[in-house]
């Protein structure tokens, strides 16, 4: 049945954890009551809710003891995640954890939110990060985490801990399996006090460019980000948060985890594997449980549309789905007008999609819209975007429809010339700088990247900002407009044109193309190359070549680019980051060092390997 709501309502909800995470002091007034300063609550306080029966979490669809084909549901309430937390939290407190790094490979069911509360109420620092599980990119992706924060304690469910344990062989690790471990009274824990800037967690990025940093998040930035949530989704105790996202994706971590807990409200929780296999099951467990909030990245809404079927979407109810946040990767419009109009049907109110802008160094949310209210789109001249402003479209000229996310939330935002750092006026197309509370303290260990991204200044000398490297826009009415990384544009014919844009456009070409990669490559970096996925299931070898100049008309026609590399693949060559976004460099070495073998290729040949199957 549908939940309706969380168990601790106003001051008395786990939102007080937040709360006395940032200040550490606490006093209870009668009846367990929280008596609130500015960051204030207690734990102590809260053993003594009424309500602790009150359910916090449900895990849907979470395998079954030993039997991982077996599933079910699992239900966690507030008391029962209090009592779990301090537990963990005194054993870690018994090995010297304070201020200590933390691993935590994510798993499904109650572990991921017990062990990262475990470590915040200990007043270690947890590293949320893949479980080796996922495959072999996930291990080596823990690995790097491992040596990158020199931690020495892992908290892993039973499934996960002598995988991990293998793939960190040869360490001084200590991986306690959690959930079967003899642990402590939750008796045994003592409240360690933090301070406002203390480190509460290493949020590692998804490395869409480079390597990924390890973001430095305070127990300052934890709350700030919140309030922030609160005020842009509109959420309540009533709300209910949920999702798929895993626990080491920022908006898994911060909005699905942290979230209702904020609140006092209830989560729903399914694993990100589930989505994957049958992406349905998102929008079921949506009606099923009544979820009010919940999102993902733009290439999931895309998913729902091509593999939903329409007699499926009948038997839908997702009139209750008030806020589906689209962020973490660029948010395009005919995804957002597709998803609309395919689960209409199904009661979706188009006011619903709340397209957003976030970024892991500023603690996710950055912009966003006002819930219930349409976003916005803007169709502008695709000449002038390039050259760096907003311009109207002209007739017959080429054009493209950008989708606001939103306004500033919580932070300010400026779009700045990154060669000169002199302040943009509106229309003009820069980099989106960052100022505010929720923005990290650096990257982990003082890196080189720390001094070029935190802490820059503007041509007039005002400091504090994060340089996001994404390149945006504001109108006049102060709508953000995102258009692309900086780093990934595309020289044509002289003038900076973002991939995304070349993307979605080739994607719409034909209903077999899935996933588009596009970048520079050639010993000259002069070489356009698209990377084009295909749906192949049936295909013959002799309608290849059909697709491929179906590629290379388009970009001619649009772009005005005759000698582009078009290469045909399957499905799954294109790969994404663990927060969706596509990994063009990764992409481009793997075709450089000859790690991919097309379907077909169409154009000049490259200076690697690309011998068909």
């Amino acid at each position: 049945m549908p939940i309706r709501g969380g168990s601790y309502r106003g001051s008395r909800g786990i939102r007080a954890i937040l709360e006395w995470w940032s200040v550490g002091r606490c006093h209870c007034g009668g009846r367990g009551r929280f008596i609130m300063g500015d960051f204030v609550g207690s734990l102590l306080c809260r053993m003594t809710n009424p309500n602790a029966d009150g359910e916090a979490f449900r895990f849907v669809g979470v395998a079954s003891g030993d039997d991982r084909k077996s599933t079910s549901d699992r239900i966690l309430t507030y008391g029962q995640l209090d009592r779990r937390a301090r537990a963990l939290a005194a054993w870690l407190q018994m090995r010297g954890a304070k201020g200590e790094r933390v691993l935590l490979p994510h798993c499904d069911g109650p572990l991921q939110i017990e062990a990262l509360l475990g470590c915040l109420y200990a007043g270690a620092i947890a590293v949320p990060c893949p479980s080796p599980l996922s495959g072999g990119r996930f291990a080596r992706r823990l690995a790097l985490i491992a040596k990158d924060t020199d931690a020495a304690l892992v908290l892993a469910d039973s499934a996960t801990a002598p995988e991990v344990s293998r793939v960190l062989a040869g360490g001084l690790l200590v991986c306690l399996a959690a959930d079967r471990a003899e642990l402590p009274s939750p008796d045994d824990w003592r409240p360690p006090h933090p301070a406002d800037d203390d480190i509460a967690l290493i949020q590692y990025t998804s490395g869409s460019v480079a390597r990924p940093n390890g973001v430095l998040i305070t127990q300052r930035n934890l709350l700030a980000a919140q309030r922030t949530l609160t005020r842009a989704l509109g959420t309540s105790g009533t709300s209910v948060v949920g999702g798929w996202l895993p626990s080491f994706h920022d908006m898994g971590l911060l909005v699905q985890l942290l979230h209702p807990l904020h609140l006092g409200a209830c989560g729903v929780v399914m694993p990100a594997g589930a989505f994957a296999r049958r992406p349905l099951s998102w929008l079921e467990m949506i009606e099923k449980h009544g979820v009010t909030v919940s999102g993902g990245p733009d290439f999931a809404y895309a998913m729902c549309v091509r593999e939903v079927a329409d007699e499926q979407v009948e038997k839908l109810d997702l009139s209750g789905w008030r806020v589906a946040v689209n962020g973490a990767e660029p948010v395009r419009e005919t995804t957002l007008r597709a998803f609309a109009r395919k689960f209409a049907p199904a009661g979706l109110r188009p006011e619903a999609l709340y397209p957003a802008y976030g970024l892991a160094e500023a603690t996710l949310l950055v912009a966003g819209g006002v819930p219930g209210r349409a976003h916005s789109r803007r169709s502008v001249d695709a000449v002038a975007l390039a050259a760096g402003r907003l311009a109207a479209p002209v007739p017959g000229g080429r054009r493209r429809t950008l989708v606001g996310v939103g306004r500033p939330l919580g932070s300010e935002v400026l779009i700045v010339a990154p060669e000169t750092r002199q302040v943009l006026e509106p229309g003009r197309v820069g980099e989106i700088w960052v100022r505010g509370e929720s923005v990290g303290a650096g990257y982990w260990g003082g890196r080189a990247e720390s001094g070029v991204s935190f802490g820059a200044r503007t041509g007039y000398g005002e400091g504090g900002f994060l340089r996001s490297g994404d390149l945006g826009v504001k109108d006049e009415e102060g709508e953000l407009f995102v258009i692309g990384r900086i780093k990934e544009n595309v020289n044509i014919n002289g003038a900076d044109v973002a991939p995304e844009e070349i993307e979605a456009s080739v994607q719409e070409q034909n209903p077999l193309f899935r996933n588009t990669a596009v970048f520079i490559a050639g010993t000259d970096l002069d070489r356009l190359v698209v990377i084009q996925e295909v749906h192949d299931e049936g295909l013959l070898d002799s309608e290849f070549p059909e697709l491929a100049d179906v590629v290379q008309r388009h970009l001619e026609g649009e772009f005005g680019v005759t000698d582009a590399a078009v290469l045909l693949v399957r499905t799954g060559v294109v790969r994404r980051t663990t927060s969706g976004k596509l990994q063009r460099s990764a992409i481009r070495r793997v075709l450089e060092d000859g790690g991919i073998r097309p379907l077909y290729h169409h154009g000049p040949a490259l200076e690697c390997d690309l011998s068909t199957n």
